[in-house]
């Protein structure tokens, strides 16, 4: 009797994986059976395992309803320690004041989701999750000749629900005494929803929450791709589907087709790269995605007669920016460069001449205090920047007929992933958008060359 309730009780154990297509079953829950290599098939693919990526895994789940461990979702990521990733070497911060409508919409979602995130992204039987927030406005500055566009841009703002104040240079030198008023007209101030907080814990909320949702990874690299035009007869086809991507084991010359419905591209930086990968017809990928790495700089600094405890996160009308680094006195901050001086993006060497020459005069002369600060470190990070309008390209390829992509996000991808992810989640499942409408945000906009602008790019 004991053997046969053994059995039974092993039966049911295999009867609760989901079948594959073969009908065998033997998807097993990722983190149970850790195994390196991909599965020979997918039903969606997401190339990119950063933030962006984790969130389209997590919503996919969510989404699909009660049907736990059908959809077979794999997150691929080339650096599974993220050394290189954009979401752990970004500073952090989500803010309400864009120009851009879907830009402010996706800030207000992920706002809440951020408040709520236990709720969202808790598993059961693991600590609470904590993102280390901080609250604490945005302050812009704006000169004479940027007012009347900052004004503008705040009742904007605040027409779209974001919580925005208007100080003129005596309001603000009252609230921030620290502060060099001289050349300010006006300033702008986020009330709420705005401040910072620690990416690598929210990357990690989503991918182990997605995990255990059952969303496999794996490490390796898409490098080439397999489509219905490979099988097609001359004349070249209008589209066609991707069948399978090849994904590259790390440090091997080894690489595992990989049979799929469904291709989100979520590579960030190099989205771009990614749709010029072997195997993709050149005619298919007109016009080209306009995302290349841009590297910026990240400087740390001690100061202890600082702005301390009042800091917000403050943009000079040179562009310079910075925020409080914790407490007694630290602070970190950059300034994206001109178009014309954009660094080598192959490493992330940092160029320490670009602090003293460049980003320090900026911050002494706003800060006076600042004039006496010590350097303490830096670091480089990557933006996926989208050289068209820096906004995100979120959506279906117009010809590729089963890729998605949600990348370009220029240095707010951070804060809009879980309305991204959301979103391009949405359209996959139900094919629409629902929560938010981001469809100016797709690549019709390429192809006509209708830029939409972003004035709020830091």
């Amino acid at each position: 009797e004991l053997g046969q309730t053994l059995e039974r009780m092993a039966q049911t154990l295999r009867d609760q994986l989901p079948a594959t297509r073969s009908g065998e079953r033997g998807w097993v829950p990722p983190g149970t059976h850790p195994d390196p290599r991909p599965p020979d098939e997918a039903d969606v693919v997401v190339v990119g395992g950063g933030v962006v990526g984790w969130s389209v895994a997590y919503w996919l789940k969510v989404l699909e309803g009660r049907r736990r461990h059908g959809m077979r979702v794999l997150v691929v990521e080339r650096d599974p320690m993220y050394s290189r990733a954009s979401t752990v070497l970004s500073v952090g911060g989500i803010r309400q004041q864009f120009s851009l409508r879907e830009n402010i919409q996706m800030s207000r979602f992920s706002a809440s989701f951020l408040r709520d995130i236990n709720e969202h992204l808790g598993v059961p039987n693991e600590p609470p999750i904590d993102i280390q927030f901080q609250p604490s406005g945005y302050l812009f500055l704006a000169s004479p000749q940027g007012a009347a566009a900052l004004e503008a841009t705040a009742q904007f703002q605040r027409d779209e629900g974001a919580q925005v104040t208007l100080l003129s240079p005596t309001q603000l030198k009252a609230k921030f005494p620290w502060i060099n008023t001289e050349d300010v007209a006006v300033a702008s101030y986020g009330l709420e929803d705005e401040g910072w907080f620690d990416p690598w814990t929210l990357l990690n909320a989503f991918r182990r929450k997605a995990i255990s949702l059952g969303v496999q990874s794996c490490s390796g690299e898409v490098r080439a791709f397999v489509t219905s035009a490979n099988y097609m007869m001359p004349p070249a086809p209008q589209s066609a589907r991707i069948k399978y991507v090849h994904i590259y084991m790390p440090d091997s010359l080894e690489y595992q087709p990989v049979a799929c419905a469904i291709v989100v591209n979520a590579a960030g930086a190099w989205a771009g790269k990614l749709l010029e990968a072997e195997g993709l017809p050149k005619a298919l990928c007109w016009p080209r995605l306009p995302i290349q790495p841009r590297k910026r700089y990240v400087f740390t600094w001690h100061c202890p007669n600082g702005p301390g405890l009042s800091c917000p996160f403050l943009i000079d009308t040179s562009g310079a920016y910075f925020r409080r680094d914790g407490f007694a006195g630290n602070y970190l901050g950059g300034m994206s460069p001109p178009e014309e001086e954009e660094p080598d993006p192959s490493d992330l060497s940092v160029d320490h001449n670009y602090f003293q020459e460049q980003i320090w005069p900026r911050l002494a002369r706003r800060v006076p205090a600042f004039e006496s600060l010590q350097v303490q470190g830096s670091w480089a990070g990557y933006y996926d920047y989208n050289t068209f309008d820096q906004n995100a390209v979120l959506g279906p390829h117009p010809r590729l007929e089963n890729l998605f992509l949600a990348a370009g996000f220029s240095g707010h991808g951070l804060q809009h992933s879980p309305a991204a992810g959301k979103a391009v989640a949405e359209l996959v499942i139900k094919g629409q958008y629902e929560t938010l409408d981001l469809r100016r945000l797709g690549w019709d906009r390429l192809v006509d060359g209708e830029p939409l602008e972003e004035q709020g790019v830091v």
